[in-house]
Formats: structure tokens, C-alpha cells, sequence
């Protein structure tokens, strides 16, 4: 199989934690589309949906849909990402955790909070991946921010809410650093983007994004968490996690396994 990554990108995404691939998913942009349109019209329980302080748009936020939409499925299992996701993570098997749709309308006031992904989950891998897949064209001002190096520093810190909200009000966590405050003081990259590219991150990289101001320009991207080799399934006790996977009955430190994640790539 050729290449679908190239060694600087493969570079990138080790020493920096992220990295933009142009252009990787072009023939899979019409069918994501029709997926998210059909989630929107039928969201999971779980969905969120946000509003700012003055109305405008909302900011649709769903996830684990993959089982009963048709695109997301098709894109799961036929498109390149499982292998773009092997290059990467430079992993021979690759397992997907879940999907993530993330959709602000236009004139959405509300900016994605900085996080790391990792602390949210009920996963423990050194082998990571996330694929942010943008469904319209999103210039810089608008694109998601990632701290490079972040995925470097041995922290995690505590998750919270897209509203703001701590998701575990004691977890023991530390805050994260005021990055708006400060952000002479880090290093932060970001790219416009159109769709059809995707931007490939680790789970535990520092990222945020901030609110869609545009009045007619709607954000829409799907999002693929894959993990690689020797993932393990934690359980963590009192500790919400998200997506919650209640159904799954792993113990803490089982081989991650069952239909919930399919292996792709092995």
C-alpha cells in the first residue's frame, strides 16, 4: 500500500502532537455530509446541544452514532483513515474508539473550551489518534488551536463540558493553564481548512476552538478517535466518562475488545 501520510507529517504529529493533512478525505465529503444531516434530524440521547448568552446558533455536539448511520459506517470501514491512522500512530493495528460530530451554525456563540481528549475517556494507550474532518471551509480565525508539545507534558487535566461545566466536580485533576490569557506563553498552531482535509491529533494535546461569529457560514466536522496497539479499557471508580460506553462490560485493564470497537486495521 503506498503512502498516504508523508515522513515530515508522520514527524509532526510525533514531536508537536498534531499535524494538517490536505485533502486526504475529498471523496468522502458529500457522504459525510448526508451523515450528519441524518444525525441532526435523529440525534443519539446523548446529542448536547449549546446556546450562547444571546442566542444565535446552536452548537450540536453527538457521538458513538456510527452503528446506525450508514455514512458514517461506509467512511469508517472503506475510506484510508485506518490506514492514515496506522502511519501515524506508527501502529499495526488500528481500533476504532468512536466518532464525534461537532457542528456550530452560524453565528454560534460559543467557543470549545481548551482540553485534552484523554482524560475524558475510559482508554489508556500510548498509541492515538484523532481525525477532525471539516464538512465546510473554516478559515483561521475559526479553525480548532492545538498547544504544540502539549501531548509531551505527563498531565492530565481536568475535562469539562462544552458549556464550561466540570464533567467530575473531584477527580483530583488540575485545572488547565489560562491559555487565553496567555498565549505569548505557548506555542499555538492552527490551519484554515477546507473540506476534505482532516487535522490529525493525540488524545492528550491540548486544543480548543473558538466560537463561529460568521452570520451566514455554518462549521460542521466529523471527528475519528482511533487507538492502536495494546489499548486497554480503564475504569476509573465515581469518575463519569464521555462517551459514557455504559453498556460495556470490560473489567479496568482488559485488552480493549467488542463490537463497540472493531478493528480496522491489523
Amino acid at each position: 500500500m503506498a503512502p498516504t501520510v508523508s515522513s515530515g507529517q508522520i514527524s509532526e504529529f510525533r514531536e508537536k502532537g498534531v499535524t494538517v493533512l490536505r485533502g486526504v478525505f475529498s471523496d468522502w465529503v458529500d457522504v459525510l455530509r448526508k451523515g450528519v444531516d441524518a444525525n441532526m434530524a435523529d440525534p443519539d440521547p446523548n446529542a448536547r446541544i449549546y446556546t450562547g448568552k444571546d442566542g444565535g446558533g446552536r452548537f450540536f455536539v453527538d457521538y458513538c452514532n456510527w452503528a446506525r448511520i450508514l455514512e458514517y459506517k461506509e467512511f469508517i470501514f472503506n475510506s484510508d483513515a485506518a490506514a492514515i491512522g496506522a502511519e501515524l500512530m506508527e501502529s499495526k493495528q488500528v481500533q476504532l474508539f468512536h466518532e464525534h460530530v461537532l457542528v456550530k451554525e452560524a453565528a454560534t456563540g460559543v467557543p470549545t473550551p481548551w482540553h485534552q481528549d484523554a482524560p475524558y475517556y475510559c482508554v489508556d494507550s500510548a498509541k492515538t489518534v484523532s481525525l477532525w474532518i471539516p464538512l465546510d471551509d473554516v478559515p483561521r480565525e475559526t479553525t480548532p488551536e492545538f498547544i504544540s508539545g502539549s501531548h509531551k507534558w505527563n498531565k492530565f487535566y481536568r475535562p469539562q463540558r462544552f458549556d464550561g461545566s466540570a464533567l467530575n466536580e473531584n477527580d483530583g485533576l488540575e485545572d488547565i493553564p489560562d491559555i487565553n490569557g496567555n498565549r505569548a506563553d505557548f506555542d499555538i498552531l492552527g490551519w484554515a481548512v477546507g473540506p476534505g482535509d482532516a487535522i490529525a491529533f493525540d488524545y492528550r494535546t491540548i486544543h480548543g476552538a473558538p466560537a463561529n461569529a460568521s452570520n451566514s457560514n455554518q462549521r460542521r466536522a466529523f471527528s475519528l478517535r482511533l487507538v492502536g496497539d495494546n489499548t486497554r479499557f480503564v475504569r476509573r471508580e465515581g469518575i463519569v466518562t464521555s462517551p459514557p460506553f455504559n453498556e460495556v462490560t470490560l473489567k479496568h485493564g482488559d485488552v480493549l475488545a467488542g463490537e463497540e470497537f472493531p478493528v480496522l486495521l491489523n
